[in-house]
């Protein structure tokens, strides 16, 4: 916990920069009736009747000293899928950064064995010098500001049926297009000096 919070006390450097990693997923939903248009006085009504299309995984990418965000869409979470990802990242979006400190969860696909399996032993290692990892603690996924940034999505584009990939990816993409522009971030207050008064039960006593 406290190396995640010492390593967002770092300042900006765009050599080193700092992006916070979280992924989830949304469940694809079609209406089987059309919905009821919205009249003056009521509300656009929907049936509790829908179709599933299976699910999609978001991947989360946020740089919050910069304001800048990145979600990409795919149908799978497994380790080659990160890893594609995370080699999207270093070389699409940070392709003159020497290191990138990725702050992420304790998943089993999170590590530097997914970046082997993906590609050849040099081109993942190439990847992985670049990369310095930072996990949260098990049960502080909380501290992965990635994670604050999902619920916020959530709250803005994804509460309501979407029902396939295409469509998703639009509306994700509009989304942090807007976030993007409007360099939105994250005030974080909380530190270790705070860490070890609130959550003085978690430290061993002498």
């Amino acid at each position: 916990m406290e190396q995640v919070l010492d390593v967002y006390t770092r300042p900006y450097d765009a050599e080193e920069p700092l992006v916070c990693m979280d992924e989830t997923t949304k469940q694809l939903t079609q209406e089987v009736i059309d919905p009821l248009p919205a009249r003056p006085g009521q509300p656009e009504r929907y049936d509790t009747l829908y179709k599933r299309n299976g699910v999609a995984v978001l991947f989360m990418f946020f740089e919050p000293l910069r304001g800048w965000r990145k979600v990409n869409v795919t149908e799978g979470k497994t380790r080659l899928d990160w890893a594609h990802q995370v080699k999207q990242l270093l070389e699409h979006h940070y392709p003159r950064a020497k290191k990138v400190h990725l702050v992420l969860d304790n998943l089993n696909t999170h590590n530097g064995a997914s970046l082997y399996e993906a590609f050849a032993p040099e081109e993942a290692h190439r990847l992985l010098s670049r990369l310095e990892f930072h996990y949260t603690p098990k049960h502080g996924s909380w501290l992965n500001m990635a994670e604050i940034e999902l619920s916020v999505l959530s709250r803005q584009c994804l509460s309501r049926r979407i029902p396939g990939l295409d469509i998703l990816r639009n509306e994700i993409g509009a989304w942090d297009t807007e976030r993007n522009q409007k360099q939105a971030t994250i005030n974080w207050h909380f530190k270790t000096q705070d860490a070890r008064i609130k959550l003085r039960k978690l430290y061993p006593t002498y």
